[in-house]
């Protein structure tokens, strides 16, 4: 029987996401009933504020949120385009994102507040919410072999690790294979430098009768600072795509 064509996306992103007002501000009430922290991503990562969440309106769909603890770092909150939150509940990570920070009052006290999201991601602790790369800007990942670095197309990525097409059949496909120091070039994140384990392989036929191989690799011991860029990355591609779901580009 000949190969046949995968799936490329291993993870079924709706799985992850949450799109039902109802339970959005459920999860976001309970956050705030349980007095949880929340970390405010400024800017892709250029500054990180700890926060919280102090009110939730649904009639006026805003979610208030404690200040930050300088004005100067409130003021670049305010300006910014490019705003991720993240907090946990009930050993369950949740994420979400925001275009537009405004001032306001809450209490009679300063906050600051954004819309109700109309998407959050959810994941348990050992998940990783996993993207598509986008067809029309190509990810490539350079894995250094004997006789030089060997690049090939990442065709979805999560913070656990990346699938790749080895078209030309150069990589040891066993399951455990190592590869140091390789190279991947996030656009407009910059490049990360990781080491990836094969997890799995399959062979598969195009549609113009030609094979290709998907290999699944975990990133082994990555550094914080490049799961940082994978995230900011990651929370990149799924803001893109959900602006191309409501119109907006």
């Amino acid at each position: 029987m000949p190969p046949i064509q995968p799936e490329l996306g291993t993870e079924n992103q709706s799985l992850y996401q949450i799109h039902s007002r109802r339970e959005i501000l459920s999860l976001l009430q309970g956050i705030k009933d349980q007095h949880q922290l929340i970390t405010m991503v400024i800017n892709g990562g250029a500054e990180v504020v700890v926060t919280s969440i102090l009110d939730i309106d649904d009639k006026k769909n805003l979610v208030f949120i404690d200040c930050a603890p300088s004005a100067l770092i409130n003021q670049r909150v305010l300006e910014s385009d490019d705003i991720e939150f993240e907090s946990t509940l009930d050993k369950v990570r949740i994420s979400f994102f925001a275009s537009q920070v405004t001032e306001c009052t809450q209490d009679g006290q300063p906050s600051l507040c954004i819309s109700v999201p109309p998407v959050l991601i959810r994941l348990q602790r050992r998940e990783y919410f996993r993207v598509n790369t986008p067809a029309g800007q190509q990810v490539h990942c350079k894995i250094p072999l004997a006789e030089g670095f060997h690049t090939v197309s990442v065709v979805d990525i999560s913070g656990g690790g990346i699938a790749i097409l080895d078209e030309k059949r150069l990589l040891e496909t066993q399951v455990g294979q190592t590869y140091q120091n390789c190279q991947i070039d996030l656009p407009e994140n910059g490049t990360i430098n990781v080491t990836l384990k094969v997890c799995n392989t399959q062979d598969f036929s195009l549609a113009n009768g030609k094979t290709n191989r998907r290999l699944g690799c975990e990133f082994v011991h990555m550094a914080p600072g490049m799961l940082t860029m994978v995230q900011r990355y990651i929370m990149q591609l799924e803001r893109e795509r959900n602006a191309r779901m409501h119109g907006m580009v």
